[in-house]
């Protein structure tokens, strides 16, 4: 669930012929990626989310709400029929399954223990998108791979290995990777093109790969439409019954 956080659409996308500038500093690339954050105040946007596991595989229809830096409003459906709705805020993360019956309602901290790395609300707005999950600063180490900028942290986390790269044209993430060696999880976001709508860029498609030990999990994400700037309502109460859901 935490990963469906984890286009044709109306807007042009951009196409990366752009080249790499040797001449830009790591100062240089942070500044524009950061500039790069679409300046709305709502989103609406309907997506078409691709499911696949070892024993599973599930295709999805999800309608995505945003209220930029306070609120993300997830609704899961299968033909027609709601599986799961997502609410989260800078405070909570919420989210119920009809099918079980159940939900869960907490802060980040317990989905950070379970998952192995620091989520916040910052984070999950990146991966949808498209910027960097953590904040970047003088302390990483420029590169150019592929015709995209390289960023590494310089001295890495005792517990993960992260990078990351961004395109040249529009300066918004193309891969994103954490690798938790001890734990055998691999964690890996890949963006498609990106939609330019009225000058802001959004993604039009991204694949969420996880790998831990034995286990892998796929999830592609495609934005079929996006409207910005639109009023929204974020209905959202857990159903009487449903049971509390204990993560471990």
């Amino acid at each position: 669930m935490f990963l469906l956080l984890t286009s044709c659409g109306s807007g042009k996308k951009a196409v990366g012929s752009e080249i790499a500038n040797k001449s830009l500093s790591l100062k240089d690339i942070i500044i524009n990626h950061d500039k790069a954050l679409p300046e709305f105040s709502t989103i609406a946007a309907r997506m078409q989310v691709r499911y696949e596991s070892v024993t599973d595989s599930q295709s999805l229809t999800v309608s995505l709400r945003m209220q930029k830096n306070q609120k993300i409003w997830i609704k899961v459906s299968l033909l027609g029929i709601t599986l799961a709705k997502i609410y989260i805020t800078p405070e909570s993360v919420s989210y119920y399954e009809t099918i079980s019956s159940t939900y869960f309602k907490g802060d980040y901290s317990l989905l950070s223990d379970w998952l192995g790395i620091d989520i916040d609300f910052e984070k999950a707005q990146g991966i949808l998108l498209g910027q960097s999950i953590f904040d970047l600063d003088n302390e990483y180490v420029l590169s150019i791979e592929a015709n995209k900028y390289m960023l590494q942290p310089k001295t890495q986390s005792y517990n993960f290995i992260y990078s990351l790269l961004v395109n040249p044209d529009n300066f918004k993430i193309a891969t994103e990777s954490l690798t938790q060696e001890k734990d055998e999880r691999i964690f890996s976001i890949n963006y498609g093109a990106y939609q330019n709508l009225e000058g802001e860029y959004f993604p039009s498609y991204f694949r969420i790969n996880a790998t831990q030990k034995e286990e892998r999990t796929q999830i592609i994400v495609n934005y079929k439409k996006i409207d910005y700037n639109v009023s929204i309502r974020f209905p959202y109460t857990i159903p009487k019954g449903y049971e509390e859901m204990q993560l471990k």
